[in-house]
């Protein structure tokens, strides 16, 4: 084994042609990743909706560790979501169908963001925003833009579990256009655009939101399923359909990282089905800057910092002393 952990500066990464050496050294990896006006400590992020605002983790996860947080969907008043049983398990993902259920702008503002304030300090905040119409987006972020805790928004124009709004927006492009546009106007922080992956070009939503000044896209939302109890003939869910997550459409979204890192100029955040370091790079080489975990946090509360330090381990042993090099690495 060899070791260089001297603490000097890293140098230089290595070119990526020595990707394979399979050597385990220690090096002093550079981690860190930008998106927009931010720097991430490390390209991991928690996914919008699986980790709430951090609370129900401190337990199990430092959360200063964490490249961001991104909270839980922020609408400007309380949604209360759709009605149960909004969750189903499946052979090898979940179905949910909450609907965005939130307590409001305001409500996040006293509850969890002075929280996070208190018990992330030096982690980006990132705040997940929902609405019916532009004009709700834009209410929330006016609203969150005298709070110092937030440190930029994931605009989600793709959620499949509410009948107006969430994924009507995103899933075309003038509309998915006009709802950055009103909040590019309301913000000069980081602005982030969740797409939906059920669309017939997820590449031309990106092209759409980049052109009005979105700073880097998430990719990708849950794909539309359902399940059936054979029983009872009867959906699992109330609702009928809900959103497919996990392992099960992790192809679907490493196809559509991939697809968008080559259709846009701005960072991609990778996600769907991440469960551990190994998951995490073929996204980074896939062309994301970043990714997030999502449903894997419901199996492990550990999964984050597993993913982190698993892609700290990649690197080690392929002699990369940069993470941000192994973005869209990939060999065709």
């Amino acid at each position: 084994m060899r070791s260089r952990n001297d603490g000097s500066t890293p140098r230089s990464a290595c070119s990526l042609a020595d990707l394979g050496r399979g050597e385990i050294v220690t090096l002093n990896i550079d981690l860190r990743v930008s998106i927009g006006t931010l720097e991430l400590k490390n390209p991991v992020m928690t996914a919008s909706g699986t980790f709430a605002s951090g609370r129900e983790f401190a337990d199990f996860v430092d959360l200063t560790r964490l490249g961001a947080i991104v909270t839980k969907g922020v609408s400007a008043c309380a949604w209360p979501g759709n009605p149960s049983p909004r969750i189903a398990e499946t052979a090898s993902g979940m179905l949910n169908s909450i609907g965005l259920q939130n307590p409001g702008v305001d409500a996040f503002v006293e509850k969890d963001l002075r929280w996070l304030e208190d018990n992330a300090p030096g982690t980006p905040v990132i705040v997940n925003v929902s609405g019916h119409s532009a004009e709700d987006y834009v209410d929330v972020i006016r609203r969150l833009e005298i709070e110092p805790g937030v440190a930029g928004y994931e605009i989600n124009i793709s959620c499949p579990n509410v009948e107006q709004g969430g994924m009507a927006f995103g899933t075309d492009c003038l509309s998915a256009a006009a709802v950055t546009a009103a909040c590019r106007a309301a913000t000069a922080r980081t602005l982030i655009v969740k797409l939906t992956p059920n669309v017939t070009s997820i590449a031309e939503i990106a092209r759409a939101v980049e052109a009005e000044g979105a700073d880097g896209v998430s990719v990708i939302n849950t794909l539309l399923g359902m399940a059936i109890d054979a029983e009872s003939c009867r959906p699992l869910l109330a609702r009928v359909v809900g959103g497919l997550s996990g392992p099960a459409i992790k192809p679907v979204a490493l196809r559509a990282v991939w697809e968008v890192a080559n259709a846009v100029k701005v960072p991609v955040i990778g996600m769907g089905g991440i469960a551990n370091g190994t998951d995490a790079v073929e996204f980074l080489l896939a062309g994301a800057s970043a990714v997030a975990v999502g449903t894997a946090n419901f199996v492990d509360p550990t999964a984050t910092i597993r993913v982190i330090d698993g892609i700290r381990e990649y690197c080690e042993r392929h002699t990369v002393l940069r993470a941000r090099d192994l973005t869209g690495a990939l060999r065709v």
